[in-house]
C-alpha cells in the first residue's frame, strides 16, 4: 500500500476516535460539573473544567487565549473551535478530508458517513448547541464515531487499508484510556486499598464510568460497589472492556504483526512489549508503585510507538493536520 494511503486511512480513525473521546471528556467534566463538592460550588464547577484541560495538557494555552476557565469556554474550545486542531470540529473536518483524498480505498457508504457528520457539525454554533443541549450533542457526536465504526466493519474488506484503519483506532483509544483515567485519579485519590474515601470521589469515579458506556459492565464483571482501583483496572488491565488499555494493545501488536509479515521490526517489538506489560501487570502493584509514575511511562511508549508507526509505513513529509492534532499528556507539556 502507498505511504500516502496507509497514512489518510489511518488518520482517517484516529480523528474519528478522537472525536468520540473528546465527546466522553466533556461528559465527565459535565458529570463531575453537577456533582455536590467539599468546597465553594463555583470554585467546584471551574475546577471539573479546568481538570479536562489538564488531562490534555491545555490549561496554560487556553489561559493564555481565554484568560480564564469556564464551561462555556472549555466547551466552545474543544468542541466548536475550528482553529482548534483538536477539536471535534477539527477532528471531523479532518477525517472527512483524509476519506476524501482516499475514496478508492474505502466504500462509498465510509465517505458517505463522514461526509454527512461534517455537514452537520459545519453547522452547529453556540446558539444551537445551546438549544440542542450539550448532553444530546455529546452523544450524537458519540454516535456518529459508532456509525463510522459499524459501516467501516460492515462495507471494508480486510485488506491493509482495513488493518490501517483499525491501528490508527486502538492506538488513538489506548491513548485517550490513559487521558481519562487521569482526569479524576491522582496518587492522593487511588490510596493502596483503592477505595473511595467519601461519596464525592465514588460519584466521580461513577460518573466516569457513565461518560465511557462502562457502568453496566463494570457491575457485571465486578460484581461490587464502585471503587477507584476497579475502575482503573476495568479500564486499564481487563480484556474484557473493548476500551481498556489491555484490549487496545493488544489489536495494535496483532495488526502490527500481521502488517510485518512476522518479521523482525522495531515496530512490533515496541507494541509487544507494551502489550505484555498490559497483560502481566496487576492493580495491586501499580497502586502500591504509584498510579500516576505509570501512566507517564505507559503514555511515552504509546507516544514512541505512533511515532514508529510513522516511520515505518508513513511519509517522512510533515503530516498537515492530523500530525498536528496529537494531543499532549500533561507530563508532555513544557508550556
Amino acid at each position: 500500500m502507498l505511504c500516502r494511503t496507509a497514512n489518510d486511512l489511518y488518520w482517517v480513525a484516529r480523528s474519528m476516535e478522537r472525536a468520540e473521546n473528546t465527546a466522553r471528556l466533556l461528559d465527565v467534566a459535565q458529570r463531575i460539573a453537577l456533582l455536590p463538592e467539599r468546597l465553594d460550588r463555583g470554585k467546584a464547577q471551574a475546577a471539573a473544567w479546568r481538570r479536562s484541560l489538564d488531562s490534555l495538557g491545555l490549561v496554560q494555552p487556553f489561559l493564555e487565549r481565554h484568560g480564564r476557565i469556564d464551561a462555556e469556554g472549555v466547551v466552545g474550545h474543544l468542541l466548536l473551535a475550528p482553529d482548534n486542531p483538536s477539536s471535534i470540529h477539527s477532528c471531523f473536518r479532518n477525517a472527512r478530508e483524509n476519506a476524501r483524498a482516499q475514496r478508492v480505498a474505502i466504500t462509498s457508504e465510509m465517505y458517505e458517513d463522514l461526509n454527512s457528520s461534517w455537514l452537520e457539525i459545519r453547522k452547529l454554533d453556540a446558539a444551537q448547541l445551546r438549544r440542542n443541549g450539550l448532553s444530546n450533542t455529546l452523544e450524537w457526536v458519540k454516535t456518529r464515531s459508532a456509525s463510522f465504526r459499524g459501516i467501516t466493519i460492515g462495507t471494508l474488506g480486510r485488506g491493509e487499508g482495513y488493518q490501517f484503519l483499525q491501528l490508527g483506532a486502538f492506538i488513538e483509544r489506548a491513548e485517550w484510556s490513559i487521558r481519562l483515567l487521569d482526569m479524576i485519579a491522582s496518587d492522593d485519590e487511588l490510596p493502596e486499598t483503592g477505595e473511595a474515601r467519601d461519596a464525592v470521589q465514588y460519584f466521580q469515579w461513577s460518573a466516569l464510568l457513565q461518560a465511557l458506556s462502562a457502568f453496566e459492565t463494570y457491575r457485571r464483571l465486578y460484581r461490587e460497589s464502585v471503587s477507584p482501583a476497579g475502575v482503573a483496572a476495568l479500564m486499564l488491565l481487563n480484556g474484557d472492556n473493548p476500551r481498556s488499555l489491555q484490549t487496545c494493545v493488544e489489536a495494535i501488536s496483532s495488526i502490527l504483526q500481521s502488517l510485518t509479515g512476522g518479521a523482525s521490526a522495531e515496530v512490533a517489538r515496541q507494541a509487544g512489549a507494551l502489550a505484555a506489560q498490559s497483560r502481566y501487570a496487576r492493580m495491586d502493584e501499580i497502586i502500591a508503585g504509584g498510579l500516576e509514575p505509570w501512566l507517564q511511562d505507559t503514555m511515552t511508549r504509546l507516544t514512541r510507538l505512533g511515532a514508529e508507526i510513522h516511520r515505518q509505513f508513513m511519509t517522512t513529509r510533515v503530516v498537515t493536520a492530523p500530525a498536528q492534532t496529537q494531543v499532549q499528556a500533561p507530563w508532555q507539556t513544557t508550556a
